[in-house]
């Protein structure tokens, strides 16, 4: 069974944090909101490193 890799996420407004995978997100440029908080910026800003973004850019 293949595994998919997963992403780190980091909310900018309340911390939350959590991990994600790429498949389930939309991509890096685009509006996201926080599930905890609903604070909305580009999805990259939720990006806890820059390796998990390069990740996403990468596998979606």
């Amino acid at each position: 069974m293949a595994h998919e890799a997963f992403v780190q996420l980091d909310c900018p407004e309340c911390s939350k944090n959590w991990e994600s995978t790429p498949s389930e997100l939309p991509p890096h440029d685009a509006n996201f909101s926080c599930p905890n908080c609903h604070a909305t910026r580009r999805l990259a800003e939720f990006m806890r490193t820059d390796r998990d973004l390069e990740n996403l850019k990468r596998l979606q």
